[in-house]
């Protein structure tokens, strides 16, 4: 008897979520997975609530600072310059007698509003850059590949370094700069996502009843494709928190004179050589913790992503 080879059988529904190999990982991320910790945690489920929880904790003690801090965070001679944390001062002041602690929890405000902006501008812009290379391929998905490899081939804060330079500091051009460098990496995986996807049965369906490409992209293939770009999102962040401080960090960040995480160690660099590391100790520890509850929501959205596509 003659055996009729077997075909290959397409998925019939858009539950699986692609994942590009070689998918970016800040290096928070990377060592925290060497932890035997952070494993039981990622296998345990609950990074995601975790996360959450942490990121709900900045963002709600950084917003109502103004009702409850006991200073305003330009106020300077609240107390001695330089003070170390006391009942009054809970995190010190710094060589101008402000206190640090209204300026950390002030200064978190300014960091997670333009993180967030940031993110969201690269994750808009990039899904729709990916997805159009990703459907429609041909010369455009060429030149944007070329284009790409001349983004990434420069190092993420010296490429920032140079337009900044060139196009000089301020809000809006630092919040450009800043969605430019992970803007390759959602390009990439939203082309990832859509070329992956186009092929398969709903997308055919879709094409066969009469819709257009244009509906069939942004109705269909673009939808089933953005959780693993929403996990990415959250990941990102937390190299934007980074890429915004060091920024702030050399005197290039949003606003000379803006509270901020990054400018406030600049500001007590000087001091630590004679003992106040409280200055920019605490400005430290607000950027490590929105970096850790940013991983820990990308990991836990990646890990559902993947135990739904297996």
């Amino acid at each position: 008897m003659t055996q009729l080879p077997l075909q290959p059988i397409e998925p019939t529904e858009p539950v699986g979520l692609a994942e590009p190999p070689g998918q970016p990982q800040t290096p928070l991320g990377r060592l925290a997975a060497t932890l035997p910790g952070f494993r039981r945690l990622r296998a345990s489920g609950t990074a995601l609530p975790l996360g959450l929880g942490l990121l709900g904790f900045l963002v709600l003690i950084s917003v109502t600072s103004p009702l409850w801090t006991p200073y305003a965070p330009g106020a300077t001679g609240t107390g001695l310059f330089s003070a170390p944390p006391s009942g009054a001062h809970w995190f010190g002041t710094d060589s101008v007698g402000s206190d640090v602690f209204s300026r950390t929890v002030a200064a978190g405000r300014t960091d997670v509003l333009y993180t967030l902006t940031v993110v969201a501008l690269a994750l808009l812009v990039g899904s729709v850059w990916g997805a159009l290379v990703g459907f429609f391929g041909g010369w455009l998905e060429w030149a944007t590949l070329r284009l790409l490899e001349v983004l990434q081939a420069f190092p993420a804060l010296l490429m920032a370094l140079f337009i900044i330079s060139i196009v000089g500091p301020g809000t809006f051009k630092v919040i450009l700069v800043a969605a430019i460098i992970p803007l390759p990496d959602f390009v990439r995986l939203a082309r990832a996502e859509v070329l992956t996807k186009k092929n398969w049965q709903f997308a055919e369906a879709a094409r066969m009843v009469g819709n257009r490409p244009a509906v069939v992209l942004f109705k269909h293939l673009v939808p089933n494709s953005s959780r693993p770009l929403l996990a990415y999102a959250s990941v990102s962040a937390a190299w934007v928190v980074g890429n915004i401080a060091a920024l702030g960090y050399i005197g290039l960040g949003i606003q000379p004179d803006a509270v901020e995480w990054g400018s406030m160690i600049a500001r007590g660099q000087s001091d630590v050589v004679s003992g106040a590391w409280w200055e920019s100790f605490f400005p430290g520890i607000g950027i490590l913790l929105l970096a850790i509850g940013f991983q820990l929501v990308g990991d836990g959205l990646s890990s559902r992503n993947r135990g739904e596509h297996r």
